[in-house]
């Protein structure tokens, strides 16, 4: 290490030596304004979630009818609700069409193909 005294070198003295060259200033002044634009962003996109959010939730799940039982050993492996009808994808393949009551309106036998 060098002794600041040493003849050769002088000390920086005064706030002009603390000054950036142009080229800094200019990079800094860009990351303020990036960090700026990134906070609003930041905001915006919150706001957005919080006051979007509850209209995805606010809808209701359909109604199940509490009297749908499926046939005896029938699995379901979906299902899907349509106006006035509920219809169950069975792992036998077959749909099972059930009206809003939980009576077996109409019952598709779907046929054995190639599986992508």
């Amino acid at each position: 290490m060098s002794d600041p005294a040493s003849p050769g070198i002088a000390p920086p003295d005064g706030p002009e030596s603390m000054a950036l060259p142009p080229s800094l200033r200019l990079l800094k002044w860009l990351v303020i304004v990036l960090t700026l634009t990134m906070i609003g962003g930041v905001i915006t996109v919150v706001g957005l979630i919080v006051t979007r959010m509850p209209q995805a939730f606010s809808a209701q799940a359909p109604d199940v009818p509490t009297d749908l039982s499926l046939p005896e050993g029938v699995k379901a492996a979906a299902v899907t609700f349509g106006t006035g009808w509920v219809a169950v994808v069975t792992t036998d393949d077959r749909i099972l069409i059930f009206g809003r009551d939980g009576a077996l309106r109409q019952e598709v036998t779907l046929q054995a193909g190639e599986t992508p």
